[in-house]
């Protein structure tokens, strides 16, 4: 409340202060190292294939299992963290992926034929521990379970966002000069050596206990306790049978003899978070067609190692454009600022149609950045605000799966789309999937997680007046 009058730089500061009084300054640093591997992994399995084997055939489908199996098992990791938390979880599949890692990297130097390589590439992106994903559900129920504002909220979500865009612009960064300087088997040693520690240090570290299922742990419980007895054949659907109780108030009924249950099930999927996870994928494939474009752009020029440097300014700049929405005021609603992204990733990008030379590609997609981070930390807001606390780190992981799945796909459409019709036909592609994000924007009303009175201990504040949910209750 008392930084309304501040100006956006102070706002902002103030808000990622707090952020950090969250967590303490470890906290960030580990994390940070540990998702590091994850954008690290995926290029460097292609350059270490095309390196031992000499083939870009075998070196593409090991980097596509890898992509495959994280986006297939992403969901099940955060399943399993929402269901015995994250310490066990992020313990036991960083220690597998540090191994998984390993023996990818033994067998490609070992000159192991190609389906083997496609098979270790798939269980080293099966066991990927989602770092990034889990560090964001965790964040988030700190700042729940501290009664923190929803600007701190936003400002957690924006400073977990940044840490991503920072390493998906470091990670192949550091692939490609360890390539050029020696072996890409280097960084891929190191990506595992990070996995094992840094992916260790943050299971152990005591804030995972803010992730608890209930009833483990000092940890805010995922649901309130309800009273009732196990569904028999032909019942309703177990939503309508049990009774969310807070605790210490009377039950309004007759309690239903019967053991006290203390997990609600599964709770649905809310109507409007598949038009978000929607929103994430064409937002992937986005970044992949582009990606396919600038590759295909500065090989014509004959500046082909200019891509790596070119996407990396668009990364940066998303970065600097994350860590300014801390600075946004209040009063702009997330459904407003979804729509806003979305419109501006989709008229930034139209300039790519018509832009030839390597200086007006530096530009146009440095400018374009600006766009990305804002609609994804929008977007990972809503989502937060949509599902019961009890699936946010599984939510985390579809979402994650979703942005990688559309990236991986739309590079491999769009990447044969370039090589016979020119950058300007993935450019085009972009610019597409970046229409159809502005129309899910504009059509799609996710809910906040209120439904019945029941839920009301975890509905979320709305978020400002724009919010169809303003009113309910808190």
């Amino acid at each position: 409340m008392g930084t309304k009058g501040k100006p956006g730089r102070g706002r902002a500061g103030d808000a990622y202060r707090r952020v950090i009084g969250l967590t303490g300054p470890l906290l960030p640093c580990v994390s940070f190292l540990g998702r590091l591997p994850t954008a690290t992994i995926q290029f460097g399995s292609v350059l270490l294939v095309a390196r031992t084997h000499g083939s870009l055939t075998t070196a593409g489908l090991t980097g596509g299992a890898l992509a495959l199996g994280e986006v297939v098992c992403g969901p099940l990791v955060g399943r399993l963290a929402d269901r015995h938390g994250q310490r066990t979880v992020v313990l036991a599949f960083s220690l597998v992926n540090a191994v998984a890692v390993t023996v990818l990297v033994a067998g490609a130097l070992a000159g192991l034929p190609a389906p083997a390589l496609v098979l270790l590439g798939a269980v080293a992106g099966a066991t990927v521990p989602l770092v990034g994903p889990l560090a964001r559900a965790r964040l988030v129920a700190l700042a729940r379970r501290s009664g923190a504002s929803e600007s701190t909220v936003g400002a957690a979500l924006s400073f977990e966002s940044t840490l991503d865009e920072l390493s998906f612009v470091l990670g192949p960064a550091l692939v490609g000069l360890a390539a050029v300087l020696a072996h890409p088997a280097y960084a891929m040693a190191a990506a595992a050596a990070l996995v094992a520690t840094c992916g260790t240090a943050f299971a152990l570290h005591p804030t995972s206990h803010a992730t608890n299922p209930a009833g483990e742990g000092p940890g805010r419980p995922a649901d309130p306790p309800v009273r009732g007895r196990a569904v028999a054949p032909g019942d309703p659907p177990a939503h309508t049978r049990v009774e969310v109780v807070p605790p210490g108030s009377p039950s309004p009924v007759p309690a239903v003899p019967g053991p006290l249950r203390t997990r609600l099930p599964r709770p649905p999927t809310p109507p409007g978070v598949p038009g978000l996870f929607a929103a994430l994928a064409l937002q992937g494939a986005v970044f992949g067609a582009c990606q396919a474009g600038i590759t295909a752009l500065t090989g014509r020029l004959g500046q082909a190692d200019q891509a790596g440097l070119v996407y990396a300014a668009m990364g940066v700049m998303s970065a600097v454009a994350g860590l300014a929405m801390a600075a946004v005021p209040e009063r702009v609603g997330a459904r407003t600022r979804w729509r806003l992204a979305t419109g501006a990733a989709l008229a930034l990008s139209l300039p790519l149609l018509g832009t030839t030379g390597l200086p007006a590609l530096y530009a146009v997609v440095t400018v374009l950045g600006v766009a990305y981070a804002p609609h994804l930390i929008t977007v990972f807001g809503l989502l937060e605000r949509s599902v019961a606390p009890s699936r946010l780190a599984e939510t985390m992981g579809v979402a994650t799966s979703a942005l990688v799945g559309g990236q991986a796909l739309a590079v491999a459409v769009t990447g044969r789309l370039a090589e016979t019709h020119g950058p300007t036909a993935a450019f085009a592609v972009a610019s597409a999937a970046a229409g159809l994000t502005s129309v899910l924007a504009l059509t799609v009303r996710p809910a906040t997680y209120a439904g019945g009175p029941g839920n009301a201990l975890h509905a979320r504040v709305p978020d400002g007046p724009d919010d169809p949910h303003r009113g309910a209750v808190l």
